[in-house]
């Protein structure tokens, strides 16, 4: 009886410091009032309405507001138009700042609203931007298929071999009939 009460008091105590530790360890690592924080001047870069194919090259410049240094570990667009380029200076102390550039394909027409995350060791991160933006078409080229325009409004167009133009401008079949006939006689 003895041993079943020392086994059961051993095990109540075992539960009773497992109970505990779950209680201590919450799995969140407490917030480091002194970490690093990325500040960015603008979190949206427009581009507006541009042509096809202009320049899509744009810069997010940034600032270490924290208190530690901040490393700048990795940048990546949300698909395959939008390029990021991290800085080549990984490490910002605090005050500096940096640029994160980000090029985007505009041989791709219409609207578009892209993301660049960025993350790094600060306490923000990863740290998500955003690009947007219009491409206009290029002007439709003036004969793209090789067929042959109607003629504007207006204009006149030459007769066929088999046309005549009436004195009104309609484009009219040119009659079969016979030549005019020619007086045939003779003078006297």
């Amino acid at each position: 009886m003895k041993k079943s009460i020392l086994l059961f008091g051993a095990m109540a105590c075992l539960a009773l410091v497992n109970t505990a530790q779950a209680q201590d360890v919450t799995g969140a690592i407490p917030p480091n009032p002194n970490a690093p924080e990325i500040t960015f001047e603008t979190t949206v870069l427009d581009y507006g309405t541009i042509e096809h194919n202009a320049n899509g090259d744009r810069v997010f410049k940034f600032k270490n507001t924290g208190k530690e240094p901040l490393i700048i570990s990795e940048a990546h667009g949300s698909c395959g138009c939008t390029v990021p380029t991290a800085p080549t200076q990984q490490l910002f102390k605090p005050g500096e700042g940096g640029e994160i550039k980000v090029h985007y394909a505009t041989d791709r027409v219409g609207a578009f609203e892209k993301t660049v995350t960025v993350t790094s060791n600060a306490k923000n991160s990863p740290s998500v931007v955003r690009i947007k933006g219009v491409v206009k078409p290029d002007p439709a080229p003036a004969n793209p298929t090789g067929t042959v325009a109607p003629a504007p409004a207006n204009v006149p167009v030459a007769p066929a071999n088999n046309t005549a133009v009436t004195p009104g401008g309609q484009v009219v079949p040119k009659a079969t009939a016979p030549a005019p006939k020619v007086n045939a006689t003779s003078p006297k």
